[in-house]
């Protein structure tokens, strides 16, 4: 029997969301005045999130974008055609990484966005991310019930310190480090989130620590030592390097 046309579930879409409201206070020295949020900092020509928005705009399944920041926020950011024409910035940027993440989620819900659609968010400061890194993540959770997120197996013995020496050697046999994007439905991401709205977020340090806590087994999809977020002095000098060693 064929389903009436009113009760089809509508197609799915993907759409990206980048929280830029964060101060990244661990990539400035202290001696480093004035003082600016590390995402609006020049990597390799230009300031280090509109490498990240460039990336994700090169991924055609990106239906839209939305970039969270700071109300407030002077960063002058650059006009076309530097910046993405299917991205829009909303300055409803929270205290906490996770708190700009809801706010920014609840903005694309009253802007149309389904509960059905999937959501990608990325962080500005994993500037080095690729459309090919995007579209494999896309391609594992377009069809799962879940979603999941991009990751690494951990290549190095882990010690678990006390007083800076090391108690003991942890197994890394099933460990991953988490890396974004990670990529979930609207509805369910907002739901597992709410419950920590009242206690500002406190425990969520990602999107699937909240999808986990709220009873789902994320995928872990194989991501890129490249991947990285840029969080401490040398690493700006790194992520430099590689993005000015792409071919154009």
């Amino acid at each position: 029997m064929t389903q009436p046309e009113s009760e089809r579930p509508s197609p799915s879409f993907c759409y990206a969301l980048v929280p830029c409201a964060g101060l990244g206070s661990r990539a400035v020295s202290p001696q480093d005045q004035p003082f600016q949020a590390k995402q609006f900092q020049e990597v390799a020509g230009q300031a280090m999130v509109m490498h990240t928005l460039q990336a994700l705009a090169g991924v055609a399944r990106i239906r839209r974008g939305w970039v969270v920041e700071s109300p407030g926020n002077d960063f002058e950011w650059p006009e076309a055609p530097m910046w993405p024409a299917r991205f829009e910035r909303i300055a409803c940027g929270g205290a906490s990484r996770a708190h700009s993440v809801f706010n920014g989620l609840q903005a694309m819900r009253a802007q149309g966005v389904n509960d059905h659609d999937w959501v990608l968010v990325h962080d500005a400061a994993r500037c080095l991310v690729t459309p090919a890194m995007v579209n494999a993540l896309i391609d594992r959770c377009w069809g799962d019930e879940v979603g999941g997120l991009l990751a690494l197996p951990v290549p190095d013995t882990v010690k678990a310190a006390a007083d800076g020496r090391v108690v003991a050697t942890v197994d890394r046999a099933d460990k991953w480090l988490a890396q974004t994007p990670q990529m979930f439905r609207l509805g369910d991401l907002l739901a597992a989130m709410a419950p920590f709205e009242a206690a500002g977020f406190v425990g969520i340090t990602d999107e699937a620590s909240a999808m986990e806590m709220a009873g789902h087994f994320p995928l872990l999809v194989p991501g890129s030592a490249h991947n990285f977020k840029v969080t401490y002095p040398p690493d700006f000098a790194l992520a430099a390097a590689l993005l000015q060693s792409r071919v154009i």
